[in-house]
């Protein structure tokens, strides 16, 4: 009989691989009898200094003469337990006629393509920038300083701007849907905790590899990737889609899966102007702090060095209430600034950081949630329009060529404009220049950073601002945009066959859950259509 144990501490000290001999002591069982021990979710619980634990969420199978009398130890509790079923749907009878297409080979698309692949679906998945293989030294030619790449950059390329920013796989949502898609993170080369980890990190050095695992599976399977191959267009006849512009030709099919990512704004104009249903979506915005490491590691340890050697460089998550709630983003422990830019001649930051978390600094997102009413336009694209205009103001400020413009927070606060030579600690490489960064936030948003700022700072004892730099803006922390499409179908009712999904059609905020949409939205079209005939 199967049984989950939930409440389950331990000391951090105690390492995983002794689980198992714990519990059989707490719960008076032979070690024999835990053999199916598997565990689900692991915590960990911090709010004491001095005596951090690991929280376990766990099943365990106990032999039917036993189950009768569950055993028992305090603190833990036990009751029995049938895990949820997950969905996996038999194919439709409605005839495919072509493959089906993915636009996009972020988290959304991904997944989609590979559970499409899985079932035999053999999709195509198009994307604009270029292999990770490509992709990788693309991006470090820009951070040394070279020109703008529009197709290949942080944000797009194989594994979308997921694949630079950090591999958090956070995620609020929780069954049997999540757990598919962190055990094809595993099987795709991801360490196996991944899938029971409260707060699991990938790290950006990863990503890259997983990405390319997960096409290898796909192309083995039948799938395709073209690479370099940017969406212009939809083709319709009598309401129904007939295949896709792009910019390596016509490519025929009645299901496409627009899975275009948060910050394709070219992409968004050209579907507004084909008639998609598009329309404003709140989205956050702010700037983002960057700090010594050695300060969040004490404010978390208490200067214990053993648990900084068990635990790793700390982390934070901190939220100010108010007339408008400021709260930290993305917050990448030992990592680094870097630039989130998909156009030309504009600035926006975003943080990541390797699975070795090594470096001094620590940075993390400031952000705050703009309204649709706040956007001073109803046109349907007004929030990436807002986004375009401070982008562009944080590029000239600093004189055009993509350094971050930054600023101490005590200056941010005081509004005191800093000298232009001033030079600031920092992680970004392509330099910065000292600015008073009021000038790059909206001004709902800036009243709301000012004071949310010293609150967040109360709430560490005056340390957390007091060696903290600030760099601006950080707009891509989810998109302006969705794109509106039937709760139950996925499809677009007015235009069937396609399929708008994860952040870019405003349906997921993070790594998981936009791979959990494009899981769904390839479910979707299983169970509508049988697959194409080879």
């Amino acid at each position: 009989m199967l049984f989950r144990i939930t409440n389950l501490r331990t000391p951090v000290e105690l390492p995983e691989r002794s689980l198992s001999a714990e519990i059989a002591r707490r719960l008076e069982m032979p070690l024999d009898d835990l053999a199916s021990l598997k565990i689900l979710r692991k915590s960990l619980d911090a709010r004491t200094r001095h005596r951090m634990e690991y929280v376990y969420s766990l099943t365990l199978s106990i032999p039917d003469a036993k189950a009768d009398s569950p055993p028992f130890a305090d603190g833990m509790d036990i009751a029995p337990w049938t895990p949820p079923t997950f969905d996996d749907p038999e194919p439709g009878s409605n005839p495919l006629p072509h493959r089906p297409v993915i636009v996009g080979s972020g988290p959304a698309g991904l997944l989609a393509g590979y559970f499409l692949a899985l079932r035999g679906y053999r999709p195509i998945i198009i994307e604009r920038g270029q292999a990770v293989r490509e992709r990788v030294p693309a991006i470090r030619l820009f951070d040394s300083g070279g020109e703008h790449d529009n197709e290949n950059n942080y944000l797009f390329g194989e594994g979308g701007a997921g694949c630079f920013s950090d591999g958090k796989l956070t995620c609020r949502i929780t069954g049997p849907d999540v757990d598919w898609v962190l055990q094809s993170f595993v099987d795709c080369g991801g360490r196996p905790s991944l899938v029971y980890e409260n707060r699991p990190h990938l790290g950006s050095n990863k990503l890259p590899l997983i990405c390319r695992n997960y096409r290898r599976k796909i192309e083995a399977l039948g799938g395709e990737y073209r690479f370099g191959c940017r969406l212009e267009g939809l083709r319709f006849q009598d309401g129904r889609l007939q295949g896709l512009e792009t910019s390596s030709g016509f490519i025929e099919s009645s299901v496409c899966v627009l899975a275009v990512g948060h910050s394709a704004r070219d992409t968004y104009e050209m579907l507004l102007k084909t008639g998609l249903p598009l329309k404003q979506k709140a989205f956050q915005l702010g700037l983002r702090i960057e700090q010594p490491q050695e300060i969040v590691n004490q404010r978390k340890y208490g200067g214990d060095e053993d648990y900084l050697q068990l635990l790793g460089a700390a982390d934070y998550s901190l939220i100010a209430k108010g007339q408008k709630d400021l709260f930290t983003f993305c917050m990448c422990a030992g990592g680094i600034v870097i630039p989130s830019v998909s156009e030309p001649n504009m600035y926006c930051s975003n943080g990541m950081s390797n699975s070795r978390h090594d470096t001094p600094f620590a940075n993390s997102g400031l952000v705050v949630t703009l309204e649709p009413h706040e956007f001073g336009s109803s046109h349907p694209l007004a929030g990436m329009h807002v986004q375009r205009h401070y982008e562009s103001l944080a590029f000239q400020m600093t004189g055009g060529d993509y350094e971050a413009p930054v600023q101490r927070a005590q200056d941010f606060l005081a509004d005191r404009t800093p000298s232009p030579t001033e030079q600031l600690p920092s992680s970004y490489e392509r330099g910065t220049k000292a600015r008073n960064l009021s000038a790059v936030l909206p001004p709902s948003i800036l009243k709301a950073m000012k004071a949310g700022l010293p609150i967040m700072d109360t709430q560490w004892r005056g340390d957390f601002l007091e060696d903290a730099v600030l760099v601006g803006p950080e707009m891509r922390g989810s998109s302006p945009v969705r794109i509106d499409r039937d709760p139950a179908t996925f499809e677009i009712p007015s235009l069937p066959g396609v399929y708008p999904i994860g952040e870019g059609a405003g349906y997921a905020g993070g790594i998981v859950t936009a791979a959990v949409d494009g899981l769904r939205a390839a479910r979707k079209i299983i169970a509508k259509h049988r697959c194409p005939d080879a």
